[in-house]
């Protein structure tokens, strides 16, 4: 058997792929990106046959030097909530709708009302997933109503993974991992939640067959990945939980914060559960294991945004933005370009620059953009305290962290000790971890798991400096003008 397994995480905007030894080393890497599409009004979908060939791209980039005898398994990450629907065949019948498509809104709204939302809360309690337009349960809802045509057509629903696991081996599967993040499954027991089913019109026949993350799915069939036939497939899990595994952020009291497009804070659990108030979300990890936390939407994407607005490319937004005191000079902004999800999952609202005056300029935009990002986190990071889970120390991870601007705010807002892996790409990395412990190059059980994990180095770790205090003076302000302008409607 070889000794590296390639992690594979389809994300939002890019497919990355990483040849992995145990400790974590990079043997090997590829990455290929993709495009989001919006057709419409509130649409944000991606094409399926594209995402499997950037699979293949950056696959193929990962293994170009290695032996490939030294593979000894494919395992996959991909990023939760996407819902796809193929026919018969395996072939879809339209477009993937993603995680930031908020076309299920209303639906969305309709639903959190029944009962004052009695309802909506017990269903986000069993399946750990809030009920918003981005959950796939929300979305086949909304299909029920706006594209029945299609709902009847699907022979089976999914999303990204599900589609590259069945086109690379056959096996028409969901592991417990992407489920959890679909509102469909009751997270305490295992299996598919009735009421979730009746709401989204479809019946368990037209799911995967549900497995855990470790399984070994089938064989790889591609011959054009570069490598050969036959190599073991794991099912993998999503990316969020699995950022949680591939930064070692699995002991009690340790988070996981990631920014790329959007971002998240997690914390791993031994028992499946959310807050009273359904402030955060709950999904399966592996083995006894979940995470628990709150995902923003507008991460990355408001540095695309400021890029595309401002007319001038990110590193000097970036430079300007550093050169402007925290609090930018009495701007705040609510970053929220597309509709936020937690700790509100109200789906509604828009984004606002408060404060604004002649004398503020990119810098100062930008800053306070960055800014909004990493307080919406603080607010995350309240939420799971009022939840009863205390966390005394931060692991961060993705894009963001190539600024030190940006990870300098992310620490002083969280006013936390944030260490950065030397991983930096730990969803791709926990993936491989579950593809080890599936074909026994890790023993089985949670305890490897989080061993292997935790022998991650850190890079560098940050201390909360003097800026900790103007932000933590700023949230209260951050949070009514998010409050007074949560109904507004223009």
């Amino acid at each position: 058997m070889g000794d590296l397994v390639l992690g594979v995480d389809v994300g939002t905007t890019a497919t990355k792929a990483v040849a992995y030894s145990a400790d974590g080393a990079d043997h090997g890497h590829g990455e290929a990106p993709h495009r989001l599409e919006e057709p419409e009004p509130g649409a944000a979908v991606q094409d399926p046959e594209a995402l499997y060939e950037a699979v293949g791209d950056a696959v193929r980039d990962a293994v170009a030097g290695l032996d490939p005898a030294r593979v000894a398994a494919i395992s996959f990450s991909a990023t939760m909530h996407g819902l796809l629907a193929t026919d018969a065949s395996g072939d879809p019948l339209g477009p993937l709708i993603t995680w930031a498509d908020s076309r299920a809104g209303d639906v969305a709204r309709e639903l959190r009302r029944r009962r004052d939302g009695r309802d909506a809360l017990a269903l986000h309690r069993r399946t750990g997933t809030p009920v918003h337009p981005m959950s796939p349960l929300v979305k086949l809802a909304w299909l029920r109503r706006e594209r029945p045509s299609l709902l009847a057509a699907a022979h089976t629903w999914g999303g990204i993974k599900e589609f590259v696991l069945a086109r690379a081996t056959g096996a028409r599967v969901t592991d417990t991992s992407c489920a959890s993040a679909t509102g469909l499954l009751d997270v305490a027991t295992g299996i598919w939640d009735a009421e979730a089913l009746e709401i989204a019109g479809i019946d368990a026949g037209r799911l995967g067959e549900l497995v855990a993350p470790t399984a070994v799915v089938g064989r790889l069939r591609e011959r054009d990945w570069g490598l050969p036939a036959g190599v073991p497939v794991v099912a993998g899990g999503a990316d969020g939980p699995l950022a949680n595994l591939g930064v070692g952020a699995v002991r009690p009291g340790v988070a996981a914060c990631s920014i790329g497009t959007s971002g998240a804070l997690r914390v791993t659990v031994e028992r499946p559960a959310v807050d009273p108030r359904g402030r955060v979300f709950c999904y399966d990890l592996a083995d006894g294991r979940w995470v628990v936390g709150g995902a923003i939407t507008n991460g990355g994407l408001v540095l695309d945004w400021a890029h595309e607005t401002l007319g001038r490319d990110v590193d000097t937004l970036l430079a300007a933005a550093a050169d402007v005191p925290a609090g930018a000079d009495g701007l705040l902004a609510l970053p929220h370009l597309l509709p936020e999800r937690a700790p509100y999952w109200d789906a509604g609202g828009a984004g606002a620059l408060v404060g604004l005056h002649r004398r503020h300029g990119p810098g100062h935009v930008t800053r306070a953009l960055l800014e909004g990002v990493c307080l919406q986190l603080r607010l995350v990071l309240d939420a799971l305290r009022e939840a009863g889970l205390a966390v005394h120390e931060v692991r961060a991870t993705g894009g963001f962290a190539r600024s030190a601007l940006w990870r300098r705010l992310l620490t002083d807002a969280l006013d936390l000790p944030v260490g950065f892996p030397v991983v930096d790409q730990g969803s791709a990395f926990g993936a491989a971890l579950l593809g080890m412990q599936g074909v026994g190059l890790l023993a089985p059980g949670p305890d490897a798991l989080v061993d292997a994990a935790e022998r991650i180095p850190i890079a560098e770790t940050l201390l909360p400096g003097g800026d900790a205090a103007v932000h933590a003076a700023r949230l209260p302000v951050f949070e009514q003008v998010h409050d007074l302008l949560e109904d507004v409607d223009l």
